[in-house]
């Protein structure tokens, strides 16, 4: 049995259902142009809302069966009907915000054993506030300058490479300025007196590291700088495993594993630096006003905890295991598809999965449209595409349990069966075509965003291959381009990658006539847009 690990990063990466497909150019071409599903309802805002099990639909938004995982962009987690009691029940009686967190933070360090705990507005609200405390102490003084530091004794976040990723915004916001280290001798360098914070994204990359947080707490303690630890998907470890390792504070995100409200967080740690991060959040006031808790996410937040420790996390996996088993007895009836179950080995986004793989000479269709034809059917169905066998020669689907309901994994068994039963519905057209020109050369393109428009360059290389390179300059990023030309059909993918703490993916796709292009632009999670593109007088043509 293969053991594997599904990071957050790494389920950030695979993205929502367009983000998945865009490396391959036939699915992303069969994504653009399919028709409506069968089954689908009308555009949201077309009737009134209704209570009921159908309150989604009544609005026209269709729900989804969740095989996947506690991707944010598909509403996380559901809430345990615990935390929705205690909600419901906190929504009706008025208290006291700062009397609600010191009784909350008591009662959460009792719980997991850290000093004391804090509901936060998500976890990124969490790692923000947490920042907050670090550079101002609860100072009211330095709370209603942020995020402009100009002044302030402490101005700088200390990130090794292996952390650096597009949650770390949550630090940026308070104003600081990021040092990335990638050695103990860069690190040691880099810590001096205007060092507020060290963030760590928890996961194997850190863990494998010389620069751990088990390897730097030592150093970082006599110097006297707070380790913040992002541990967002993970399981609450109790006793916390990274405050054990040295980390002064650690981050969760309410809305994952721990099944509390979706715009719910943890932090957790030592008391002084926890009771400022509350003294920096709302209802106070400064920048951070608009990360608000209620009362009812507050104690939603704490009833998760509470059930967490008395949850029966081995029957959750046997459970999780069986339904796996199930689709995996199912889907091995048709001839030519393999299935097997993994195991992980960290922490983060703790669960088996089941990968689902078949070869495409003899199942005539590839596991991101197979993806793409459930998301698409009805009823609703969200699972990622898989790669395997020896160099990828395999294609395929995977399915993760975590955050499926009882019934769920005869519906997912059923439709894969049907649909590898009969591909030839959904089959892929990858019958490569002669281009219909040459693109090479320098390409000024125009965006239309939702409210904005911005001008962007391509510089374009056409291989004999039809292949694209090249670069693209937008307008403070230049990164490599990627893509193809298939007749007039042209595709051009460039890339920011997490590394910067960023990560910006942009997907052109349209069609050339002569010097010009045009079409929808896939922005991934930043959703669409359009553009059009002009050959620069003097360019190259086909």
């Amino acid at each position: 049995m293969r053991h594997s690990t599904i990071t957050r990063r790494e389920l950030f990466r695979r993205g929502g259902i367009l983000g998945s497909l865009v490396a391959f150019p036939g699915a992303v071409k069969a994504a653009l142009q399919s028709p409506p599903a069968a089954g689908a309802v009308a555009p949201a805002g077309a009737g009134a809302l209704k209570l009921g099990t159908d309150i989604y639909q009544s609005i026209g938004v269709r729900p989804l069966i969740n095989a996947r995982g506690t991707f944010t962009i598909i509403s996380g987690s559901t809430m345990l009907p615990e935390v929705r009691a205690a909600m419901d029940q906190a929504a009706q009686k008025y208290v006291h915000l700062d009397e609600l967190s010191d009784a909350v933070g008591a009662r959460l360090a009792t719980l997991t054993g850290a000093e004391w705990g804090l509901v936060s507005n998500g976890c990124s609200a969490g790692l923000t506030l947490a920042t907050c405390a670090c550079v101002a102490g609860g100072n009211p003084d330095l709370h209603v300058r942020l995020p402009n530091l100009s002044g302030f004794p402490k101005d700088e976040a200390i990130i090794p490479t292996h952390s650096r990723n597009v949650y770390d915004a949550a630090l940026r916001a308070v104003g600081l300025r990021v040092v990335e280290v990638s050695t103990m001798a860069e690190f040691e360098a880099s810590l001096g007196p205007r060092t507020a914070i060290i963030y760590i994204l928890a996961g194997p990359n850190a863990d494998n590291s010389p620069l751990s947080v088990k390897a730097i707490a030592p150093v970082a303690k006599a110097k006297g700088v707070p380790i913040l630890v992002d541990a967002a998907a993970e399981i609450l470890t109790i006793p916390n495993v990274h405050l054990q390792n040295g980390a002064t504070l650690v981050a969760y995100s309410g809305g994952k594993c721990i099944r509390g409200p979706q715009t719910a967080g943890l932090i957790l740690g030592r008391k002084d630096l926890v009771k400022a991060a509350w003294v920096h959040s709302a209802p106070h006031h400064g920048f951070t006003r608009s990360l608000k808790v209620g009362k009812e996410d507050a104690i939603g937040m704490l009833m998760a905890v509470e059930m967490w420790v008395k949850r029966d996390h081995d029957a959750e996996w046997k459970r999780w295991t069986g339904w796996l088993d199930h689709i995996s007895q199912r889907v091995s009836t048709v001839p030519g598809v393999t299935a097997s179950i993994s195991q992980p080995n960290g922490l983060s986004n703790r669960t088996p999965s089941l990968t689902i793989l078949w070869d495409r000479q003899k199942i005539a269709t590839t596991g991101e449209t197979v993806a793409r034809v459930l998301f698409d059917g009805e009823p609703r169905i969200t699972l990622d595409a898989a790669r395997g066998g020896p160099q990828g020669s395999q294609t395929g689907v995977r399915v993760t349990p975590y955050m499926m309901a009882l019934g769920d994994e005869k519906v997912i068994a059923d439709r894969l069966v049907a649909v590898l039963s009969k591909p030839s519905a959904q089959t892929d057209s990858n019958t490569p075509t002669v281009a219909a020109t040459n693109v090479t050369g320098q390409w000024n393109v125009k965006i239309q965003y939702a409210a904005a428009t911005s001008s962007h360059t391509l510089y374009l290389t056409q291989s004999e291959r039809n292949e694209l390179g090249g670069f693209h300059q937008g307008e403070f990023m230049t990164r490599e381009i990627t893509g193809s030309i298939e007749g007039d059909n042209v595709r051009i993918r460039s890339a920011y990658g997490e590394q910067h703490g960023d990560s910006v993916n942009l997907t052109f796709v349209g069609k050339v006539s002569g010097d010009q292009m045009s079409g929808p632009l896939d922005m991934g999670e930043y959703l669409a847009a359009t553009w059009t593109a002009t050959r620069r007088s003097g360019g190259r043509r086909g």
